[in-house]
């Protein structure tokens, strides 16, 4: 299966796919990501709406007690760490960034505690440029599909970038993540229903 007929099922399965974290800017859109990891979109929306009350800026959040902060968003898990990044990114983005998040690819990667999956979601999403984010889901999905074969996040989007043209990088990683979320689980896929069978590494090595 070519990548053009890869596209346009997933296409047909998820014509307007829209990411489901929920902010009011790109500096929200980044500290959604950061939160993300390891945990649901859904849960990133329940702790961001009482997170950004009082921390919805990068000078209200690099000024934070870092344990108040800890608090707040405990229920995403890794906690402690995911404060700190938070904070050190906000006082990266206040004292070298003029306050802005970064257009850019590399002024994203470049904030402290960020990776490629944090600035390709941005470069996406919040600023509409061409870029594949790999999460979990993508990942997972790569890998089944014979796209990749790699457990390397940095790996895997590599190869993707190289099997897809670049306009439908930001689209396909959305679609991806839907596909993986919603057909293509972690357990008990959808498999009956799935226009990947014939190409799926999964389907012959587990369903047959």
């Amino acid at each position: 299966m070519q990548a053009e007929d890869i596209k346009q099922n997933l296409d047909n399965l998820f014509p307007s796919p829209k990411c489901e974290l929920e902010y009011n800017s790109p500096y929200q859109l980044l500290i959604a990501v950061i939160l993300s990891a390891q945990c649901t979109d859904k849960r990133v929306n329940i702790v961001t709406k009482e997170l950004f009350k009082d921390y919805g800026t990068p000078e209200a959040m690099a000024k934070a007690d870092q344990q108040k902060i800890e608090r707040l968003i405990h229920s995403c898990g890794f906690y402690h760490n995911k404060a700190k990044n938070i904070i050190a990114c906000s006082k990266d983005i206040i004292e070298n960034q003029n306050g802005k998040v970064p257009v850019d690819f590399d002024g994203l990667l470049s904030l402290a505690g960020e990776g490629s999956k944090t600035a390709n979601v941005v470069t996406a999403e919040a600023f509409g440029g061409d870029a594949i984010a790999v999460d979990t889901h993508v990942l997972r999905v790569s890998n089944r599909l014979g796209l990749a074969k790699t457990e390397d996040p940095n790996k895997c989007e590599e190869a993707l970038r190289a099997y897809f043209p670049q306009k439908y990088w930001s689209e396909l990683h959305l679609q991806m993540v839907h596909f993986g979320r919603y057909k293509c689980k972690s357990q008990n896929p959808d498999c009956e229903n799935c226009p990947f069978e014939s190409i799926c590494v999964y389907f012959y090595s587990q369903k047959k």
